[in-house]
């Protein structure tokens, strides 16, 4: 269980100090999938950045599993069972997909193993095994290849920001169905940062952050209405279209 704690964060600018982040309190339940939506500039992705320790806050704590992990960093965190994906995955020149798989897994695994977390994913493992992870794969190729790097790690928290970022139509169909399976089959807690109705159609439970605080938390049932704009409720989200 992932627990934040009145977490600030801001950054200084010519005119002060901006505040991103104001006093966020969430609980990540145990083998929940959980997608943080809200506007563009709300925080979403600096509250992702400061769950992995890209980030520190500038106040508060944050419990994983019990444990105070507020002031440990990226590789700490990584070794404690949390994995991250970014935004635009990053591409390793002269590193073959085969050799990120097995540094994710921790092991020596085999090719045939290895190979499974690529099909996972949807690709065809034999096409993509001993590729490089450089400029010749596309934008969806290098999300799904990033993806099964997170499953063959097998953390207890996953952690996606704007897995949609960059990407085409045909490849974000793809990574849908990957999510969906990832919802059904994943052992572990599932947080993405999106915007995507079909990926906000897939969660357990949906967190709307808008100017550094938490709006609204609950399940997909009781949110997503509303910010799709067919409840009404009153305070219903609009800066969600279904068309995004």
């Amino acid at each position: 269980m992932l627990e934040l704690k009145n977490i600030s964060f801001g950054v200084s600018e010519s005119q002060g100090k901006k505040e991103i982040l104001k006093g966020i309190s969430l609980t990540i339940e145990d083998d929940k999938f959980v997608v943080i939506t809200g506007p563009n500039g709300g925080g979403k992705s600096t509250l992702a950045k400061i769950i992995m320790g890209i980030e520190k806050p500038d106040s508060g704590t944050i419990l994983f599993d019990g444990k105070d992990i507020t002031d440990m960093n990226v590789t700490d965190r990584a070794n404690a069972g949390i994995s991250f994906a970014f935004q635009q995955p990053v591409r390793f020149k002269g590193v073959q997909v085969l050799d990120l798989i097995r540094l994710a897994a921790k092991k020596q695994l085999s090719i045939a193993d290895a190979c499974a977390y690529l099909s996972e994913v949807g690709l065809c493992a034999k096409d993509y095994i001993n590729r490089e992870v450089n400029g010749s794969l596309s934008g969806g190729e290098l999300k799904r290849i990033e993806i099964a790097t997170v499953l063959a790690r097998g953390t207890k928290l996953s952690v996606f920001d704007e897995p949609e970022a960059g990407i085409d139509l045909w490849s974000f169909q793809n990574l849908i169905r990957v999510f969906e399976n990832m919802r059904e089959t994943t052992k572990g807690s599932i947080l993405i940062i999106s915007h995507q109705e079909r990926i906000l159609e897939i969660a357990d439970e949906i967190v709307v952050i808008s100017g550094g605080s938490v709006l609204k938390h609950g399940t997909r049932e009781e949110i997503l209405p509303e910010i799709l704009g067919t409840s009404s409720a009153q305070g219903g989200c609009e800066f969600y279209r279904r068309d995004n």
